[in-house]
């Protein structure tokens, strides 16, 4: 089967997600059930199907008001699989399509990435230069009602429905924010949302900056657009080295995680991918040619950073090739796969692997732990909201880490770069003006086969 590797932390309003894409037959699946069936346990679960085909008849027939049979199947299928862990569900076909559209980098919508925590719909973070930014959406909020509808127990994929919609048009919404007392109400403009996934820039005419908000498709070759960018604007020999910003990115495409460390490895493991079958358990080696040409290498990291953000962080630590810096990232250690259950029935969205740093490092329910720790100063107004942030070891139903569960840790960036710690901390190692131990990495390779 051909499969889309997703490793994103949550739905999107607007929205990006790490996956894999698969398009399979179905047969193969009900035909392995049939073959098994004399087996005690197979029986058991043909009693159970049993079960459940009495439970949907009766409910067809005698509940007070005609069921949408459709409807009842869709809510079974995603009952069943979203009850599994927090990043596996249904989604209708719909969904499928809105989906398709968030990872090609253009979809319609607001513009904000959400989750579903105990089930309150929760805001990750904005993209920049969305709606949902403009409007002063912020991370940790919590949306209670969308045009005056109150939300609560709704499923996700629902919620995003209702929060896209035609460019131009409006949504209300109710937001729960820590820290303050009445809801925030803010109406939003929906727009075409076009996802930049790379901003570069020079920081003072000696330094490249590239941030990567989300890792969908066209991530990889933006990243190396910047990157020849910054080479035609500085002289190699006043270049002092990269900083790579990863913060409050949830995550996106394995292969775009994959692409993006390639750009700063010559050779080595990025990442291994392990599910329960062992034959299919996949690794994947960095190829020839660092396209910085192996200037210095500083990658900013916190609560927020997900996913494929983390399997790039893991790999340029565990090979030595950058300096991670910051706060410990989300600890999401999980790869999703998306497989399409045929025309016009819509897709799962399945757990399918765990993957590992090259090092053989599972972070899930873990996170990167940065080699230098820098923290924010936090405005008054916001360090009720800021004390802790959450992570996926907060998660209900998440999978166990193999080592010690962490909890959430700071993700709050300030606007202005003077006032943001860790980017000032970074310069400053980059420019010589600071030293740490940590940087530059030295050392042999951590990286090994396991």
């Amino acid at each position: 089967m051909q499969r889309l590797l997703h490793l994103s932390l949550g739905a999107i309003a607007g929205a990006a997600i790490v996956l894999v894409v698969t398009t399979p037959g179905l047969t193969p699946y009900f035909s392995s059930w049939a073959s098994a069936a004399p087996s005690s346990e197979s029986g058991q679960t043909y009693r159970q199907l049993e079960l459940f085909g009495k439970a949907f008849d009766m409910v067809r027939r005698d509940y007070v008001e005609k069921p949408a049979s459709k409807k009842m199947i869709a809510d079974a299928i995603n009952g069943m699989v979203s009850g599994l862990d927090p990043h596996s569900n249904y989604m209708d076909a719909k969904s499928f399509g809105d989906m398709q559209a968030e990872t090609s980098g253009q979809f319609g919508g607001l513009g904000m990435q959400v989750t579903m925590e105990n089930g309150r719909v929760k805001v990750v973070s904005p993209i920049d230069d969305t709606p949902a930014s403009k409007a002063g959406i912020m991370a940790g909020d919590i949306i209670t009602r969308i045009d005056d509808k109150i939300i609560a127990g709704m499923p996700l994929n629902d919620v995003v429905t209702k929060l896209r919609g035609s460019p131009g048009s409006t949504v209300k919404l109710e937001i729960q924010r820590t820290g303050t007392a009445q809801p925030i109400e803010k109406t939003l403009t929906r727009e075409i949302i076009k996802v930049r996934s790379v901003r570069s820039h020079v920081e003072g005419g000696n330094v490249g900056y590239i941030r990567i908000t989300e890792f969908n498709n066209l991530a990889g070759g933006e990243l190396d657009d910047a990157i020849k960018q910054i080479k035609t604007q500085v002289p190699a020999d006043q270049l002092k080295g990269y900083i790579l910003d990863l913060r409050n990115n949830p995550g996106g495409l394995l292969d775009q995680a994959i692409d993006v460390s390639d750009a700063f490895l010559t050779s080595g493991e990025i990442v291994s991918i392990r599910g329960r079958n062992p034959g299919e358990n996949q690794r994947f080696y960095a190829k020839p040619d660092d396209l910085t040409g192996g200037k210095p290498l500083i990658v900013l990291i916190n609560g927020g950073s997900a996913s494929a953000s983390e399997i790039v962080s893991g790999a340029l630590q565990d090979q030595k090739r950058a300096t991670i810096l910051g706060t410990r990232s989300f600890g999401k250690g999980s790869v999703q796969t998306i497989i399409p259950l045929g025309e016009d029935s819509g897709a799962l969205r399945l757990t399918t692997a765990r993957y590992y740093t090259p090092s053989g490092r599972s972070i899930q329910a873990e996170g990167i732990t940065p080699d230098v720790k820098v923290e924010q100063i936090v405005p008054k107004d916001m360090q009720a909201e800021n004390a802790l942030g959450f992570s996926e070891a907060n998660l209900p139903g998440h999978l166990a880490a193999t080592g010690k569960e962490e909890d959430g840790s700071q993700s709050y960036v300030p606007t202005d770069a003077k006032d943001d710690k860790a980017l000032q901390t970074a310069l400053g190692l980059l420019r010589g003006t600071e030293t740490n131990p940590a940087f530059p990495p030295t050392g042999a390779m951590a990286a090994k086969s396991h």
